[in-house]
């Protein structure tokens, strides 16, 4: 299929999120390499050279390629530069996704690319440079691929969550825990946890290796919406603690600013323990 009311086909579009996540990747290690300074934002979160120059070469490229778009990225939006989303349908932009894994030199951060339709993230990408491994999605099809030294991508494999065991494997923020977090960690009892950086956590239940990610505390859509697009295509979900799928251009909030999540759940293939699991959450 062609462009349709300047908009490509989920396939091409893949190709172009994948294409610019790994030109941003790319960008974000040689200023790793090299070093840079640290600055703190005016919700003293930290961001650096790397976040605003991965962020160019994203925003560059997409407007190139979709100049009727609009496309919501973080460092932007922090500059007061937001764009109007009232169609339906946004691109949303996190070009590095855990900043404070980057600059504690951690490998686990990432770059985030989604596209929103109708509140529902239904195309993404998460690319891990350090890893070298990416993470792309599209309704029914979701895959995971490795990422040699020259940028290219080889071993691609599709990617599907699995059934939630008896013993489920539980993925935690690394950086973000909360006491609400680890309370709802207590009361799981026999869980194997696992704690990982940036939106891997959603990588990990798309594929499989994990099955649920409570969480409890702060994020905002362009962190979630990439690694939610997968998730869904690999067959997980991502809800809200009373049980409803979580949604995306959120404006004028009466209780948050725009686009910020509340608290919620990601998981695999639930089932029927997912009552279970809201219960647990509503504890």
């Amino acid at each position: 299929m062609g462009e349709v009311a300047g908009m490509l086909d989920d396939d091409r579009l893949l190709a172009l999120f994948e294409r610019l996540a790994l030109e941003a990747g790319k960008r974000i290690l040689e200023v790793r390499a090299r070093g840079t300074v640290i600055e703190t934002k005016s919700d003293a979160s930290p961001v650096t050279e790397a976040d605003r120059a991965a962020e160019a070469i994203i925003l560059t490229g997409l407007r190139g390629a979709l100049p009727s778009m609009a496309c919501v990225a973080e460092e932007e939006v922090a500059a007061g530069v937001v764009c109007d989303t009232a169609t339906g349908a946004f691109i949303l932009i996190d070009p590095l996704d855990g900043t404070r894994e980057f600059v504690n030199g951690k490998p686990d951060f990432t770059v985030n690319i989604a596209l929103v339709r109708g509140g529902v993230p239904v195309v993404g990408t998460v690319y891990a440079p350090v890893r070298g491994e990416i993470f792309s999605g599209r309704p029914g099809h979701a895959t995971m691929a490795q990422i040699g030294a020259d940028f290219t991508i080889s071993e691609r494999r599709r990617i599907a969550v699995r059934e939630l065991p008896e013993r489920p494997t539980v993925v935690a923020s690394r950086s973000h825990r909360t006491p609400e977090t680890d309370a709802f960690l207590d009361s799981l009892g026999d869980a194997e946890i696992c704690s990982i950086g940036s939106s891997l956590k959603f990588g990990l239940l798309a594929r499989g290796d994990a099955d649920l990610y409570p969480r409890l505390g702060r994020t905002m859509e362009w962190d979630t919406a990439a690694g939610d697009a997968v998730l869904r295509a690999a067959g997980g979900q991502t809800l809200t603690l009373d049980g409803k799928p979580l949604v995306y251009g959120k404006r004028n909030q009466a209780d948050d600013v725009d686009f910020a999540n509340p608290w919620f759940f990601a998981c695999g293939n639930a089932g029927p323990k997912r009552e279970a699991l809201l219960a647990c959450f509503a504890k």
